[in-house]
């Protein structure tokens, strides 16, 4: 399976932005969908997951309630709408697929290729 990550961009402090996730190859299926962000100098940081199956979904302190995951079935694809973009938001951001405890481990097997996201004061 391939992930493509996209819709990053520059944007203003407070501004939005929605990430996809799109896979190919198979469906998401029984698999947890996650993104990671990783800002320069920093180490990758867990942002939230998804449960395909179930719809759980588990957010990072930094964003909950700034943040929505989501999933469209018919595109095979996962979004992340970000609101109320912050300075330290700015990364590269990366979205991951595998068992639900295997992502959270940090250890997915599948990886998107990440996408920049940078936010302006």
């Amino acid at each position: 399976v391939q992930l493509q990550a996209s819709g990053g961009g520059l944007v203003q402090v407070g501004g939005s932005l929605r990430l996809s996730c799109a896979a190919s190859g198979r469906t998401f299926g029984n698999y947890a969908v996650a993104w990671f962000r990783q800002a320069p100098g920093k180490e990758r940081e867990f942002v939230t997951i998804f449960n395909w199956n179930d719809g759980s979904k588990y957010y990072a302190d930094s964003v909950k309630d700034r943040f929505t995951i989501s999933k469209d079935n018919a595109k095979n694809t996962v979004y992340l709408q970000m609101f109320s973009l912050k300075p330290e938001d700015t990364a590269v951001y990366y979205c991951a697929s595998d068992k639900w405890r295997t992502v959270l481990a940090g250890r997915a097997k599948y990886w998107g290729q990440g996408t920049q996201v940078t936010v302006s004061s």
